[in-house]
Protein backbone atom coordinates (compact mmCIF):
# COMPACT_ATOMS: atom_id res chain seq x y z
CA UNK A 1 0.00 0.00 0.00
CA UNK A 2 1.10 3.52 -0.48
CA UNK A 3 -0.06 7.09 0.91
CA UNK A 4 -2.99 6.82 -1.33
CA UNK A 5 -4.64 4.05 0.76
CA UNK A 6 -4.87 6.61 3.59
CA UNK A 7 -8.52 7.30 3.32
CA UNK A 8 -10.86 9.39 5.30
CA UNK A 9 -12.82 6.33 6.22
CA UNK A 10 -10.05 4.69 7.64
CA UNK A 11 -8.64 7.59 9.06
CA UNK A 12 -11.98 8.08 10.75
CA UNK A 13 -12.63 3.99 11.78
CA UNK A 14 -8.93 5.09 13.62
CA UNK A 15 -9.87 7.82 15.62
CA UNK A 16 -12.93 6.17 16.87
CA UNK A 17 -11.20 3.63 18.05
CA UNK A 18 -8.52 5.81 19.65
CA UNK A 19 -11.25 7.56 21.63
CA UNK A 20 -13.56 4.86 22.43
CA UNK A 21 -10.84 2.01 23.12
CA UNK A 22 -13.21 -1.03 22.12
CA UNK A 23 -13.35 -2.15 18.37
CA UNK A 24 -17.09 -3.38 18.95
CA UNK A 25 -18.13 -0.33 20.04
CA UNK A 26 -16.96 1.48 17.06
CA UNK A 27 -18.70 -1.38 14.85
CA UNK A 28 -21.63 -1.08 16.86
CA UNK A 29 -21.31 3.15 16.38
CA UNK A 30 -20.85 2.82 12.20
CA UNK A 31 -23.16 -0.06 11.90
CA UNK A 32 -20.50 -2.51 10.63
CA UNK A 33 -18.84 -5.79 11.64
CA UNK A 34 -16.27 -5.93 13.94
CA UNK A 35 -13.96 -7.40 10.89
CA UNK A 36 -14.54 -4.43 9.08
CA UNK A 37 -13.11 -2.14 11.34
CA UNK A 38 -10.14 -4.83 12.08
CA UNK A 39 -10.12 -4.25 8.23
CA UNK A 40 -9.84 -0.24 8.39
CA UNK A 41 -7.01 -0.46 10.98
CA UNK A 42 -4.86 -2.94 9.21
CA UNK A 43 -4.79 -1.23 5.46
CA UNK A 44 -4.23 2.08 7.72
CA UNK A 45 -1.32 1.04 9.51
CA UNK A 46 -0.03 -0.72 6.20
CA UNK A 47 -0.63 2.88 4.46
CA UNK A 48 1.34 4.60 7.17
CA UNK A 49 4.00 1.70 8.02
CA UNK A 50 3.99 1.94 11.52
CA UNK A 51 1.79 0.62 14.35
CA UNK A 52 -0.95 2.61 15.62
CA UNK A 53 -2.91 0.34 17.52
CA UNK A 54 -1.86 -1.86 20.66
CA UNK A 55 -4.30 -4.61 20.92
CA UNK A 56 -4.64 -7.18 24.26
CA UNK A 57 -7.55 -9.09 25.18
CA UNK A 58 -8.81 -6.76 27.76
CA UNK A 59 -7.91 -3.25 25.71
CA UNK A 60 -6.51 -0.94 22.77
CA UNK A 61 -4.59 1.81 23.31
CA UNK A 62 -2.58 4.07 20.97
CA UNK A 63 1.05 3.31 20.26
CA UNK A 64 3.58 6.36 20.53
CA UNK A 65 3.52 6.46 16.82
CA UNK A 66 -0.63 6.05 16.92
CA UNK A 67 -1.09 8.77 19.10
CA UNK A 68 0.79 11.71 17.32
CA UNK A 69 -1.06 10.00 14.60
CA UNK A 70 -3.92 11.01 16.23
CA UNK A 71 -3.68 14.11 16.80
CA UNK A 72 -3.36 14.52 13.46
CA UNK A 73 -5.82 13.08 12.11
CA UNK A 74 -8.19 15.06 14.47
CA UNK A 75 -7.18 18.06 12.25
CA UNK A 76 -7.31 16.92 9.37
CA UNK A 77 -11.10 15.15 9.72
CA UNK A 78 -11.79 18.45 11.32
CA UNK A 79 -10.70 20.50 8.27
CA UNK A 80 -12.60 18.26 6.12
CA UNK A 81 -16.27 18.48 8.06
CA UNK A 82 -15.72 22.22 7.96
CA UNK A 83 -15.02 22.60 4.59
CA UNK A 84 -17.68 20.17 3.64
CA UNK A 85 -20.05 22.31 6.01
CA UNK A 86 -19.20 25.90 3.84
CA UNK A 87 -19.41 24.66 0.29
CA UNK A 88 -23.01 23.41 2.01
CA UNK A 89 -23.33 26.94 3.09
CA UNK A 90 -23.33 28.56 0.05
CA UNK A 91 -26.47 26.87 -0.91
CA UNK A 92 -28.16 28.15 2.42
CA UNK A 93 -28.42 24.87 3.63
CA UNK A 94 -26.66 23.24 7.06
CA UNK A 95 -27.05 19.76 7.26
CA UNK A 96 -25.40 16.53 9.03
CA UNK A 97 -25.79 15.41 12.11
CA UNK A 98 -25.59 16.76 15.44
CA UNK A 99 -25.17 14.44 18.54
CA UNK A 100 -26.11 16.01 21.94
CA UNK A 101 -26.40 15.07 25.43
CA UNK A 102 -28.65 15.88 27.86
CA UNK A 103 -29.43 15.72 31.86
CA UNK A 104 -32.65 12.94 31.73
CA UNK A 105 -35.12 15.31 33.12
CA UNK A 106 -34.50 18.34 31.64
CA UNK A 107 -34.22 16.95 28.50
CA UNK A 108 -37.66 14.87 28.42
CA UNK A 109 -39.78 17.62 29.49
CA UNK A 110 -37.54 20.86 27.76
CA UNK A 111 -34.80 20.34 25.57
CA UNK A 112 -36.29 17.76 23.23
CA UNK A 113 -39.42 20.35 22.47
CA UNK A 114 -36.43 23.01 21.40
CA UNK A 115 -34.76 20.00 19.20
CA UNK A 116 -38.12 19.60 17.15
CA UNK A 117 -38.56 23.28 16.54
CA UNK A 118 -34.37 23.43 15.59
CA UNK A 119 -35.13 20.77 12.93
CA UNK A 120 -38.37 22.59 11.78
CA UNK A 121 -35.70 25.59 10.95
CA UNK A 122 -33.22 23.47 9.97
CA UNK A 123 -34.96 20.51 8.28
CA UNK A 124 -31.23 19.00 6.58
CA UNK A 125 -29.49 18.82 10.45
CA UNK A 126 -30.43 15.56 12.32
CA UNK A 127 -29.89 15.40 16.33
CA UNK A 128 -29.14 12.51 17.93
CA UNK A 129 -30.21 13.41 21.40
CA UNK A 130 -29.07 11.11 24.71
CA UNK A 131 -30.58 11.64 27.95
CA UNK A 132 -28.91 10.74 30.96
CA UNK A 133 -27.42 11.75 34.03
CA UNK A 134 -24.44 10.46 34.18
CA UNK A 135 -21.25 12.40 33.33
CA UNK A 136 -19.64 10.36 30.23
CA UNK A 137 -16.62 11.43 28.00
CA UNK A 138 -17.61 13.54 25.45
CA UNK A 139 -15.27 12.50 23.07
CA UNK A 140 -14.57 9.13 23.94
CA UNK A 141 -18.43 8.76 23.30
CA UNK A 142 -18.70 10.78 20.53
CA UNK A 143 -20.95 13.48 21.21
CA UNK A 144 -20.70 17.31 19.97
CA UNK A 145 -22.18 19.03 23.09
CA UNK A 146 -23.93 18.23 26.26
CA UNK A 147 -26.19 20.15 28.90
CA UNK A 148 -25.21 19.66 32.58
CA UNK A 149 -27.44 20.88 35.91
CA UNK A 150 -24.97 20.99 38.30
CA UNK A 151 -21.04 21.95 39.32
CA UNK A 152 -18.38 20.61 37.18
CA UNK A 153 -14.43 19.69 37.45
CA UNK A 154 -12.44 20.97 35.29
CA UNK A 155 -12.61 19.93 31.75
CA UNK A 156 -11.00 20.46 28.25
CA UNK A 157 -14.43 21.32 27.11
CA UNK A 158 -15.47 24.68 25.83
CA UNK A 159 -17.86 25.73 28.40
CA UNK A 160 -21.15 27.99 28.20
CA UNK A 161 -22.52 28.99 31.45
CA UNK A 162 -26.51 28.85 30.65
CA UNK A 163 -27.46 30.39 34.14
CA UNK A 164 -28.82 28.89 37.33
CA UNK A 165 -31.80 26.89 37.88
CA UNK A 166 -33.90 27.54 40.90
CA UNK A 167 -35.65 25.38 43.24
CA UNK A 168 -38.21 25.21 46.04
CA UNK A 169 -40.15 23.22 47.90
CA UNK A 170 -43.34 21.96 46.71
CA UNK A 171 -45.74 19.08 48.23
CA UNK A 172 -49.26 18.28 47.09
CA UNK A 173 -52.51 19.97 48.28
CA UNK A 174 -53.42 16.80 49.84
CA UNK A 175 -50.47 15.56 51.37
CA UNK A 176 -50.06 19.07 52.79
CA UNK A 177 -53.96 18.55 54.30
CA UNK A 178 -53.03 15.21 56.02
CA UNK A 179 -49.84 16.23 57.20
CA UNK A 180 -50.19 20.09 57.86
CA UNK A 181 -48.03 22.98 56.07
CA UNK A 182 -44.35 23.39 57.54
CA UNK A 183 -44.21 26.68 58.73
CA UNK A 184 -40.20 26.51 59.31
CA UNK A 185 -37.08 24.85 58.41
CA UNK A 186 -36.92 23.20 61.33
CA UNK A 187 -40.91 21.27 60.78
CA UNK A 188 -39.63 19.50 57.90
CA UNK A 189 -38.32 16.86 60.12
CA UNK A 190 -41.89 14.92 61.05
CA UNK A 191 -42.62 15.06 57.67
CA UNK A 192 -42.01 12.67 54.55
CA UNK A 193 -39.30 13.61 51.91
CA UNK A 194 -38.57 12.95 48.88
CA UNK A 195 -35.28 12.33 48.09
CA UNK A 196 -32.63 11.96 44.86
CA UNK A 197 -30.28 8.95 45.28
CA UNK A 198 -27.78 10.40 42.87
CA UNK A 199 -27.59 13.54 44.53
CA UNK A 200 -24.71 13.89 47.60
CA UNK A 201 -26.06 14.96 50.85
CA UNK A 202 -29.57 14.75 49.67
CA UNK A 203 -30.61 14.46 53.49
CA UNK A 204 -29.77 17.73 54.31
CA UNK A 205 -31.33 20.60 53.06
CA UNK A 206 -29.76 24.06 53.88
CA UNK A 207 -31.82 27.08 53.26
CA UNK A 208 -31.92 30.80 53.38
CA UNK A 209 -33.88 32.55 55.59
CA UNK A 210 -35.73 36.06 55.10
CA UNK A 211 -33.04 37.84 57.11
CA UNK A 212 -30.12 36.19 55.27
CA UNK A 213 -29.32 33.41 57.87
CA UNK A 214 -28.97 29.75 57.00
CA UNK A 215 -30.95 27.02 58.26
CA UNK A 216 -29.50 23.57 58.07
CA UNK A 217 -32.03 20.50 58.62
CA UNK A 218 -32.14 17.11 58.32
CA UNK A 219 -34.48 15.79 55.90
CA UNK A 220 -35.26 12.47 55.96
CA UNK A 221 -38.20 9.98 54.32
CA UNK A 222 -38.97 6.53 52.99
CA UNK A 223 -38.73 6.66 48.93
CA UNK A 224 -35.77 7.72 47.25
CA UNK A 225 -35.22 8.13 43.51
CA UNK A 226 -32.79 8.49 40.83
CA UNK A 227 -34.85 9.97 37.84
CA UNK A 228 -36.35 14.02 38.06
CA UNK A 229 -39.65 12.35 36.67
CA UNK A 230 -39.52 9.73 39.06
CA UNK A 231 -39.91 12.51 41.69
CA UNK A 232 -42.12 14.81 40.08
CA UNK A 233 -44.75 11.86 39.90
CA UNK A 234 -44.30 11.00 43.84
CA UNK A 235 -44.90 14.73 44.16
CA UNK A 236 -48.07 14.28 42.88
CA UNK A 237 -49.29 11.12 44.15
CA UNK A 238 -49.05 12.70 47.65
CA UNK A 239 -45.64 10.81 48.84
CA UNK A 240 -43.61 13.77 50.49
CA UNK A 241 -41.64 17.20 50.18
CA UNK A 242 -39.21 17.41 47.97
CA UNK A 243 -36.65 20.46 46.56
CA UNK A 244 -37.41 20.85 43.05
CA UNK A 245 -36.43 22.44 40.43
CA UNK A 246 -38.70 25.04 38.80
CA UNK A 247 -38.74 23.99 35.41
CA UNK A 248 -39.85 20.53 36.25
CA UNK A 249 -43.24 21.77 39.04
CA UNK A 250 -43.91 24.39 37.12
CA UNK A 251 -46.52 23.82 35.36
CA UNK A 252 -47.89 21.04 38.26
CA UNK A 253 -47.84 24.52 40.32
CA UNK A 254 -50.35 26.60 37.96
CA UNK A 255 -52.96 23.97 37.79
CA UNK A 256 -52.62 23.63 41.60
CA UNK A 257 -51.78 20.18 41.48
CA UNK A 258 -48.79 21.07 43.60
CA UNK A 259 -48.17 23.62 46.19
CA UNK A 260 -45.10 25.93 47.37
CA UNK A 261 -43.90 25.41 51.02
CA UNK A 262 -41.91 27.56 52.84
CA UNK A 263 -41.71 30.17 49.96
CA UNK A 264 -40.12 32.83 52.78
CA UNK A 265 -37.09 30.45 52.36
CA UNK A 266 -34.63 29.76 49.37
CA UNK A 267 -32.67 26.69 48.54
CA UNK A 268 -29.27 27.33 46.57
CA UNK A 269 -29.59 27.23 42.92
CA UNK A 270 -27.87 25.20 40.93
CA UNK A 271 -25.65 25.91 37.50
CA UNK A 272 -26.45 24.72 33.98
CA UNK A 273 -23.75 24.67 31.96
CA UNK A 274 -23.28 23.58 28.22
CA UNK A 275 -20.11 21.96 27.41
CA UNK A 276 -18.81 22.08 23.83
CA UNK A 277 -16.19 19.83 22.31
CA UNK A 278 -13.38 21.83 21.33
CA UNK A 279 -12.52 20.05 18.12
CA UNK A 280 -16.59 20.24 16.86
CA UNK A 281 -17.41 24.08 17.82
CA UNK A 282 -16.26 25.24 14.65
CA UNK A 283 -18.73 23.34 12.87
CA UNK A 284 -21.42 25.18 11.20
CA UNK A 285 -24.52 22.99 12.57
CA UNK A 286 -22.88 22.82 16.02
CA UNK A 287 -22.61 26.46 16.12
CA UNK A 288 -26.02 26.86 14.75
CA UNK A 289 -27.30 24.25 17.63
CA UNK A 290 -25.28 26.41 20.38
CA UNK A 291 -26.45 29.74 19.27
CA UNK A 292 -30.56 28.25 19.56
CA UNK A 293 -30.15 26.45 22.59
CA UNK A 294 -28.63 29.46 24.38
CA UNK A 295 -31.12 31.82 23.36
CA UNK A 296 -34.19 29.46 24.26
CA UNK A 297 -33.05 27.58 27.43
CA UNK A 298 -32.81 31.20 28.89
CA UNK A 299 -36.50 31.18 28.32
CA UNK A 300 -37.50 28.21 30.35
CA UNK A 301 -39.24 28.63 33.73
CA UNK A 302 -36.80 29.44 36.15
CA UNK A 303 -33.53 29.31 34.35
CA UNK A 304 -32.04 32.73 35.53
CA UNK A 305 -29.97 34.32 32.57
CA UNK A 306 -26.45 34.52 33.68
CA UNK A 307 -25.23 38.45 33.45
CA UNK A 308 -23.38 39.05 30.07
CA UNK A 309 -19.73 39.58 30.49
CA UNK A 310 -17.68 40.90 27.65
CA UNK A 311 -15.97 38.40 26.08
CA UNK A 312 -18.02 35.01 26.83
CA UNK A 313 -19.31 34.31 23.76
CA UNK A 314 -17.22 31.43 21.57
Amino acid sequence: MDKSDVTLERMRTFVRVAERGSLSAVAREFGVGQSTVTRHLRELEEAVGVPLISRTTRRVTMTDEGSRYYANCVQVLRLVEQATDEARGTRGAPAGTIRLSCTAAFGVMHVSRLIFVFQDRYPDIGVDLSLTDERIDLVREGFDIALRLGPLADSSMKLRALGQSRRLLVAAPGYLAARGVPAVPQDLSGHEGIRMSNVAGSDVLTLQGPGGGSHTVPFGGRLRVDHGLAAREALVAGRGIAPAHRWLVDDLLASGRLTAILADYSLPSVPLSMLIVPERAGIARVRLLVDFLVEQIGLIPGIEKPQPRHGSRL
